[in-house]
């Protein structure tokens, strides 16, 4: 057996060069480069193996800075979107804070069903020099490292306590990372000793190896079960996943509704599943829903979900299906999900497979005439709803659903938009008109503060890499602003184009409203100077922190729109100026925080105090007790 005197760092960098995703057709590689922020505990392991491949062979894993060991794992997560699961960056953070930093962004891939591949450094694996700087110890377990903190957030975790134990580890990693009924944060824990020791590679260990991601087909009695369950249905309904996009069936889905005429709902990750003026599409389904698919779900009989794990967003906390009998066909690559809901009718198959299997086996069933006049006049009705709210109203400060129509109106069909936290994915959720399967990346499932630029950063990535030139549009408020901004300067570092629009309210807009239905009064949730004389933040003068000033000091262009009548006409002439650019762009408007979205007729359970003083509490959990009557265990 031929092998190679390797460190454990340059074997693993050289082993992850070498993994290819197989898709049908498609072949890429699966790790195509690694960000990376250096350390005492990384800076002579990966860092050395790194920089050795950067000067001899600077293909073979290009390496990428980061300013925040959390944004490299964003970044990573946005690439796999736009590549569908087939791809994602590696990360490598130090000993200590640097990677306890990336916990977030793990629980973040996780949390969506997205891969990325993280390895933090470990304390000595010898203990030699024993406590290091930045290691915890915890007198119970000395073996305890903050490592273990990945443990909870990861789809797999091990660590390399010896070089001979790279082999295993990384295949298995490389398992899970590709396998998209299980994929998530891939953790590797590699101790900074460890990194550096050398060993006998097999030249085996690093040939091309490729992994094909697995489509399973449906089982024919499961198939079956389902297609009598849909065609006995009076009132079908379909919840697009994530799924669809990842398993990239838009077509089959497209097929199977007009085949059908079965209405359908997409989640925040199912997003372009549909284009927005398809006859069957009705828009968002749940608590940030349109009315169309909310009140076409709560009557539905049969409800089909095809690659969705069912948030309580999704089902508006349970409140979304109110059909006595309601019965759900779960169409899932991942058991977990396809069970949920107690069903009875899982479907465990690939979207892709499972769509053109359901279309070929209803052969010509079609949904009644009365249902398929409901869905023509409930999506007019919507329609008509989300135009007005996306028109300019002429106040000098324009509310988030007038700041969003005017974005739209100037960018092109297949730009992207991102986001992730606050109001603005419930209000992009109604009101952004989706036309592209990869046109919508709001990350809803752990809805990160901070994520949005990092990952728009990454999905612009991923667009280059597959040679599209689409712009990429970060929507973000000041609060997620303030949270991460760093990964600005990565964009002008290596001149890569994102549009940020950055919407000031003074504080958190969603969590605002949101306190208010809950009966807080909007307490701790604005941006305001300390008051001394009633101690809190609610009553103080405006805090004098310039946004825009700081964007600018990234290195980025930025584009202030002054408040006044003409402020949406202002705004759409920023849009422009932004995509006709070369660079980064950052648009800065300010906004009326209480101007909300229409309502979609969703809920969402956010308990109230059971008991309390103040009378607006009371009166929240008045509403809030009559809300929960009409929760339901939705048992199919």
């Amino acid at each position: 057996m031929r092998t190679r005197r390797m460190t454990v760092g340059q074997a693993l960098v050289e082993f992850l060069s070498r993994q290819w995703t197989v898709d049908g057709a498609h072949r890429e590689r699966t790790i195509p480069g690694m960000f990376g922020i250096f350390g005492h505990g990384n800076v002579a392991g990966l860092g050395q193996a790194l920089q050795q491949y950067n000067a001899e062979q600077p293909d073979l894993m290009p390496y990428h800075q980061a300013r925040n060991e959390q944004a490299m794992v964003h970044q990573a997560v946005g690439f796999a979107r736009m590549h569908r699961r087939r791809a994602t960056f590696a990360s490598t953070a130090s000993v200590g804070p640097g990677a306890t930093n990336m916990l977030t962004g793990a629980a973040l891939a996780t949390t969506n069903r997205l891969p990325a591949l993280l390895l933090p450094s470990d304390t000595f694996a010898t203990r030699v020099a024993d406590p290091v700087l930045q290691q915890l110890e915890r007198p119970h377990d000395i073996g305890l490292t903050v490592n273990d903190a990945f443990r909870p957030v990861s789809v797999f975790f091990d660590r390399v306590q010896r070089p001979e134990q790279l082999f295993s580890v990384a295949l298995a990693a490389m398992r899970v990372l590709t396998d998209p009924a299980e994929t998530g944060a891939v953790t590797i824990a590699l101790p900074e000793d460890v990194q550096a020791e050398a060993l006998d590679v097999p030249e085996e260990f690093l040939q091309e190896r490729e992994w094909h991601l697995r489509r399973p087909l449906p089982e024919r009695g499961p198939l079956a079960r389902a297609v009598e369950a849909i065609r006995g249905a009076e009132r079908p309904f379909l919840v697009a996943g994530g799924g669809v996009i990842y398993s990239e069936a838009e077509a089959e889905l497209r097929a199977f509704v007009e085949a059908t005429g079965i209405p359908v709902g997409t989640t925040q990750a199912g997003g372009g599943a549909l284009p927005w003026d398809h006859p069957q599409y009705l828009g968002g389904v749940g608590a940030t829903g349109s009315t169309a698919a909310n009140r076409l779900a709560a009557e539905a009989d049969v409800i089909v979900g095809v690659g969705t794990r069912y948030s309580d967003f999704t089902t508006a906390s349970r409140t979304a299906f109110q059909h006595p009998d309601a019965v759900f066909v779960n169409v899932n690559v991942a058991p977990f999900d396809a069970y949920k809901h107690g069903t009875q009718l899982p479907l465990i198959a690939d979207a892709r497979e499972a769509l053109e299997a359901l279309t070929a086996a209803l052969g010509g069933t079609r949904v009644r005439t009365e249902l398929a006049a409901e869905i023509t006049r409930q999506k007019q009705e919507w329609d008509a709803t989300v135009d007005e709210a996306l028109a300019p109203t002429g106040r000098e400060l324009p509310g988030q659903p007038e700041i969003i129509g005017a974005v739209r109106a100037e960018v092109a069909e297949r730009d992207v938009i991102v986001q992730a936290a606050g109001s603005l994915p419930g209000d992009l959720h109604k009101l952004w008109r989706v036309s592209d399967p990869l046109g919508y990346h709001v990350e809803y499932a752990f809805s990160t503060m901070g994520y949005e630029i990092a990952g728009g950063l990454g999905v612009k990535r991923g667009l280059e890499a597959a040679g599209d030139d689409r712009d990429v549009v970060v929507m973000v408020g000041d609060g997620s602003y303030l949270m991460l901004s760093s990964e600005l300067a990565t964009a002008v570092a290596e001149g890569i184009k994102i549009i940020v629009v950055l919407i000031q309210n003074q504080g958190f807009a969603s969590i605002g409203h949101l306190s208010e239905t809950v009966g807080s009064e909007r307490f701790g949730t604005k941006y305001r100077r300390y008051d001394a004389e009633t101690r809190s933040f609610q009553h103080g003068d405006v805090l004098p922190v310039d946004l825009a000033m700081n964007a600018r000091s990234y290195g980025v262009d930025v584009i202030e729109v002054a408040p006044g009548p003409a402020v949406v006409e202002e705004l759409r002439a920023a849009v422009r100026a932004a995509k006709a650019a070369a660079h980064t762009t950052l648009i800065h408007v300010e906004s009326d925080p209480t101007a909300y979205a229409p309502d979609g007729e969703g809920w969402w359970d956010v308990p109230v105090a059971e008991v309390a003083t103040t009378a607006s509490a009371r009166e929240a959990r008045a509403a809030y007790e009559q809300q929960r009557t009409v929760q339901r265990p939705l048992l199919g």
